[in-house]
């Protein structure tokens, strides 16, 4: 297991959100030493497509992953897919779904953010933003702050569009859930604590979410996380015992869309893999 030492299964491209295409993803992945990796864009398998076909014998270790944006009338939830067949009828027209509510949501957004506060771009900049795989609240908020209607990235999602309430359809977690099981993969929880923006779930609320999620199926979690500090990781670990589930770590990488580097996973390089995390290696078979 040694060479499988460092790994990320929580990244993005620019077939979502990132700033990376899935060709310089591999790369980075390589100059980092990553030995296992998964791509896991919002909504999209697109980029994965794309790695199965440039990897080579010699290459990291890569999973198919996808993170879906889900809610119900309990909350909001972020569940990833791993290790499914991207051929499977329900992980496509779960991700056609998807597709559909992200580009309504974002000519929402758009109309939105003119209405209420004149802010308008070019007809050329709407296209090039509509023709993008996954367009989203970040793609938005660069456009923002490039024609000065928010000093930064950061500041035109705090102070609008974080504030704008949208809605046309969602995904559902059980349905999340039950179309990763029926496509082969394994639906994990991502960033348990953390829900949408500043929420944080801890305690009975998180114990509540858990019970929940793994009635519908839920077979993991992501115990580490590039956002959770020590204290946090072993409360994910003890959340993961008592409810027999699987660990995962990612760091969630955008690229320069995000202060997180490939790799930062919080995960101890130097110690060995945790019991449900080796659990998790062995299930989707690199090790």
């Amino acid at each position: 297991m040694n060479n499988l030492k460092k790994i990320d299964l929580h990244i993005h491209s620019t077939v979502s959100d990132g700033t990376d295409t899935p060709e310089e993803i591999l790369a980075l992945v390589k100059k980092a030493c990553i030995r296992l990796f998964a791509l896991t864009d919002h909504d999209a398998i697109k980029g994965c497509l794309v790695l199965r076909k440039i990897l080579k014998e010699d290459d990291p270790h890569f999973v198919t992953g996808a993170e879906f944006s889900c809610r119900d009338d309990e909350g909001q939830y972020h569940i990833l897919g791993y290790g499914y067949d991207p051929n499977a009828k329900s992980i496509n027209g779960l991700v056609e779904k998807g597709h559909s509510i992200r580009m309504n949501k974002v000519r929402a957004r758009l109309e939105l953010l003119k209405s209420k506060f004149g802010f308008s771009f070019p007809e050329e900049e709407i296209q090039n933003l509509m023709a993008q795989d996954n367009p989203g609240k970040p793609h938005i908020a660069n456009l923002m702050a490039k024609y000065g209607y928010a000093r930064s990235r950061d500041e035109a999602m705090k102070e609008y569009l974080n504030k704008l309430r949208v809605q046309f359809g969602y995904i559902s977690p059980e349905e999340a859930i039950a179309a990763i099981l029926k496509g082969g993969g394994i639906p994990v929880l991502a960033h348990p604590s953390y829900g949408n923006g500043d929420q944080l779930i801890l305690g009975e609320e998180m114990e509540r979410r858990l019970r929940r999620l793994k009635d519908f199926g839920l077979r993991g979690m992501e115990a580490f996380y590039s956002g959770f500090p020590e204290r946090m990781v072993r409360d994910m670990l003890d959340y993961a015992e008592k409810y027999d589930l699987l660990v995962t770590a990612g760091s969630d990488f955008h690229g320069s869309n995000k202060l997180v580097k490939l790799g930062d996973t919080g995960l101890d390089l130097g110690t060995e893999f945790p019991e449900r995390l080796r659990l998790f290696l062995e299930e989707i078979s690199v090790i």
